[in-house]
């Protein structure tokens, strides 16, 4: 079977019409709000846990959490604010597309596997790419190379690109398998 990838404007096409149209829908477009903002405060809240503590501990105030935020405080830098802000809304679509389309077609969860995984990997590598870097460097410990991580030459933000890829794809993915009606679902097999 040979994976499908959007690799022409049609495909893209394909992706931004079947977004517009599932989000047009109300409830579609509450559901990617939600999980957005859900998705965008999990990613800024596990990179504060230490803040997070204090402030559920009444050391410093609430008013300082909203600071911790891409754009409001001086947390994150311009570009890796806007990335941790683009899988946020990138994971509220997919989210709004998977709820979409196993409400509409009537579909198990476990059709989606890839949205999942992409879902799955957005919240892991680009949240936080310190997180990331250190799942990966523990991973890469298991077979002694646990220094490579220390070469990456954009400091962590590679998984976050991971992630934007892996959301990109399910999304696709998600669009091709709803194309006129027709159910195609996820082309990834998962062996069992």
């Amino acid at each position: 079977m040979a994976v499908r990838l959007p690799l022409c404007r049609d495909d893209w096409r394909l992706m931004g019409r079947t977004t517009r149209l599932v989000l047009g829908v109300p409830v579609y477009a509450l559901v990617a709000l939600v999980a957005a903002t859900v998705a965008l405060t999990g990613f800024v809240l596990s990179q504060n846990l230490a803040t997070v503590g204090d402030v559920l501990a009444g050391r410093i105030p609430a008013s300082i959490l909203p600071e911790l935020f891409p754009f409001v405080g001086l947390s994150y830098g311009p570009v890796t604010g806007s990335v941790v802000v683009l899988v946020a809304l990138l994971v509220g679509v997919d989210i709004a597309l998977v709820t979409y389309h196993v409400r509409e077609h009537r579909l198990s969860a476990g059709g989606s596997s890839g949205s999942l995984l992409g879902v799955l990997l957005g919240t892991l590598g680009a949240g936080c790419a310190a997180c990331g870097s250190a799942v990966i460097a523990g991973l890469l410990s298991l077979f002694g190379a646990a220094g490579l991580v220390t070469l990456l030459p954009l400091d962590g933000l590679e998984f976050a690109a991971l992630a934007l890829v892996a959301l990109v794809l399910s999304i696709y993915w998600l669009s091709d398998g709803m194309r006129g009606g027709e159910i195609r679902g996820c082309p990834v097999e998962v062996k069992k």
